[in-house]
């Protein structure tokens, strides 16, 4: 028999607040993090906006001479851990560390490190030279290392890489591991710093990434027709997942449980989705049959919605045929219409919304829908444009990513 596993605290470094209570009240109040880039001249992009963190100096959080060691997304990753450790007010002293873990997922790791060194290296004229902490401040596993170090936690501790899914899938091993015994507790969750010359520039060669310059807010419009591409985002969101006897024993408040997890692949594009949805299809559905839930039992469903032509398409036609009629009685919404992609971060920011709205009551919206795509059944309830107030005891949240990764997960209220 599995062990339940429950949520007992929260961490958000995100471009609409520097921790959990702001990036919640932002979004419901419907606030966009677009603006124009800040961190490099954007005169030669065809994108030059993003939704950047905004009055954020690392220096605050993390030592000077500490910052020199590591790259900008594990910088974000040890904020926002440092967040939900203290959330769930555990006391290292009192707990078994080597039942403590991290799983922790990027994406793309450290892209600014990657730039910077070998600009350094080309310039280096005839004694070019890589600093010792190229690759240490590089790889996309050291975020979940320093970490595990820093709060000595010794159990299972590694990365996920499956690009915009990482960090829901870092969440679903964590549950794993703790529902088959073998962790009593994980650090899970994902950061990502990507907003620089390569990561805006290697977008807009996809032709990927809005190009709206004179209305940056306005740009990421899931569900809308005159959506043109995704908003890059950044920033981490960490969980902290745990037995629920664990839990209980300790005095942890409890969020919510994770009652069902799934994992599927589309097996179809490097970058589209299956043009029938086939592979968000199949990962909902596992998901719902592994928590034993009704198609009508569901409240709402935090979408992967990223604004993209294909994207929002094919999510929404996959929800409607496994959900068939009971679609009409779920609240679906795309919280990427104000944070941005945050890519390998993005199910773990979206998942800490997923679980304030059963917290709360409360379905965060889908902002700049104006005009619903006509491919889109406008039977469908987005929550356009205003959060709306209704019981929330089931609630899905699907990521999807490059390479036909797909995760999804479900979060119950606590019975």
């Amino acid at each position: 028999m599995l062990n339940r596993v429950v949520v007992t605290g929260l961490g958000a470094l995100t471009p609409l607040g520097l921790n959990v209570q702001d990036f919640w009240k932002n979004i419901l109040n419907g606030k966009s993090g677009a603006a124009n880039i800040t961190s490099f001249n954007t005169e030669k992009f065809k994108t030059q906006f993003a939704c950047e963190l905004k009055n954020f100096n690392a220096e605050e959080y993390i030592d000077k001479k500490e910052l020199r060691k590591i790259d900008l997304f594990s910088a974000y990753a040890l904020i926002a851990t440092e967040e939900a450790i203290q959330d769930c007010a555990l006391n290292l002293d009192e707990v078994n560390l080597d039942e403590c873990g991290v799983i922790w997922g990027s994406g793309v790791g450290g892209l600014k490190t990657m730039i910077q060194e070998i600009g350094s290296f080309v310039k280096g004229g005839e004694n070019p030279r890589f600093s010792p902490f190229f690759i240490p401040k590089m790889i996309s596993d050291i975020a979940a290392g320093l970490i595990s170090i820093k709060y000595s936690f010794k159990g299972p501790n590694f990365a996920t890489v499956s690009a915009c899914a990482s960090s829901t899938h870092s969440i679903i091993d964590a549950y794993n591991y703790i529902a088959l015994g073998n962790a009593s507790l994980i650090v899970c969750g994902g950061s990502e710093a990507s907003i620089n010359e390569a990561g805006v520039g290697g977008f807009n060669a996809l032709r990927a990434l809005s190009t709206r310059n004179d209305n940056p807010q306005m740009a990421s419009r899931p569900f809308d027709k005159d959506r043109d591409g995704f908003v890059l985002g950044e920033g981490a969101g960490a969980l902290i997942l745990e037995d629920y006897n664990h839990a209980v024993q300790r005095g942890a408040k409890i969020y919510c449980e994770v009652t069902g997890t799934g994992v599927s692949a589309d097996a179809y594009h490097l970058t589209a989705p299956h043009p029938e949805g086939l592979g968000a299809y199949n990962v909902m559905k596992k998901t719902l049959k592994q928590a034993k839930k009704e198609y009508n039992e569901i409240d709402y469903i935090n979408v992967h919605g990223t604004s993209t032509q294909l994207g929002d398409v094919t999510e929404i036609n996959a929800i409607k045929k496994l959900f068939g009629e009971s679609v009409y009685n779920i609240n679906i919404s795309s919280t990427k219409s104000m944070t941005g992609h945050l890519l390998g971060a993005a199910g773990a920011i979206e998942s800490i919304a997923t679980i304030l709205a059963i917290q709360n009551n409360c379905i965060p919206p889908t902002i700049n829908l104006d005009n619903l795509d006509p491919k889109l059944d406008p039977k469908i309830n987005y929550t356009a444009n205003q959060f709306q107030k209704r019981i929330v005891t089931n609630a899905l949240c699907n990521t999807f990513g490059f390479g036909g990764h797909n995760a999804s997960i479900l979060f119950s209220a606590l019975k």
